[in-house]
Formats: structure tokens, C-alpha cells, sequence
């Protein structure tokens, strides 16, 4: 019997902003560029490109692919890792997926990100672990983003 892989990334932020204005940050390349990537390519609908261009912590572009797309509710698209990980993860016949939902909650918006689709291993651990810090601090940098866009 085969290993079974590792769990999901699930990270959560809570920012007290409209919906609106966060799934815009989520989805409008301006606004990704802003806080996730140098360069952003996205064509809003299931089956569009869903494309991130990165010079930190790597350069590296994630030419990804919108699996999920729900107007003020979710995104979710196929991710390609960055050179270091790109033999073990970019090469599968499927790569691992992000999906970021949105839920308002009392003390704003929950912003919960899951990673999923990774193996088993030492190498997977290893790359499941800097994509866990990856994702961290952007979505850190997501509620930077935001609380100073919307009040300077």
C-alpha cells in the first residue's frame, strides 16, 4: 500500500475590510502584484490562467490554471513550485492546488488558504515546510496590503 501524502496547508487571516475589496486583492493581477508576486496574469473564469510571476524569495512563475471561481466567495488554481521543488512537484501528473475561500466572521473576514495535493517523503516534507513559511508570510503581507490600502 502506497504512502499516503502529506496534509493540506491551511492558514487562516482574518481582515476587518468588505468581502469585496479582499476577493479583488485575490484576483486582480494590480492587486496581486501588490502583495503576492512581481506579475500576475488572470483570466476570471474556471479554466483561465491563473499565472504568478516571482523575483523573491526565488524568481520563478507559477503558470497556474483557475480550478475554482466564485465571485466574492473562493478562488482555487493549480500551483508550480519554484526550481527547488520543480522536479518533484511541477512534473506530477497533477500538481498541487491552492484555494483560498473567504467567510465573514464577528471580527471581519476569514481568509483561510489550503495547499493540498502533496506526496510523501522526505522531499515533500521538506518542500511542504517552505511553501508552509511561503504562504505564511504572504498572507501576512495580504493583510498589510489591505489595512493599508483601505486606511493608508
Amino acid at each position: 500500500m502506497p504512502d499516503e501524502g502529506l496534509d493540506a496547508i491551511l492558514i487562516q487571516v482574518t481582515v476587518p475590510l468588505p468581502v469585496p475589496m479582499i476577493y479583488a486583492a485575490l484576483t486582480a493581477p494590480d492587486q496581486l502584484a501588490g502583495w503576492l508576486c512581481r506579475s500576475a496574469r488572470v483570466v476570471p473564469r474556471v479554466g483561465g490562467d491563473y499565472a504568478l510571476t516571482f523575483d523573491e524569495p526565488a524568481a520563478f512563475e507559477s503558470a497556474g490554471t483557475v480550478l475554482q471561481w466564485t465571485v466574492d466567495l473562493d478562488v482555487g488554481f493549480t500551483w508550480y513550485a519554484p526550481s527547488d521543488f520543480a522536479e518533484l512537484m511541477n512534473r506530477r501528473p497533477t500538481p498541487t492546488t491552492v484555494y483560498v475561500r473567504l467567510q465573514e466572521s464577528p471580527e471581519g473576514v476569514d481568509i483561510t488558504l489550503e495547499h493540498a495535493g502533496w506526496g510523501a517523503g522526505d522531499a515533500w516534507e521538506a518542500a511542504r515546510s517552505w511553501h508552509f513559511h511561503f504562504w505564511d508570510e504572504r498572507l501576512q503581507r495580504l493583510k498589510d496590503y489591505l489595512i493599508k490600502t483601505a486606511y493608508g
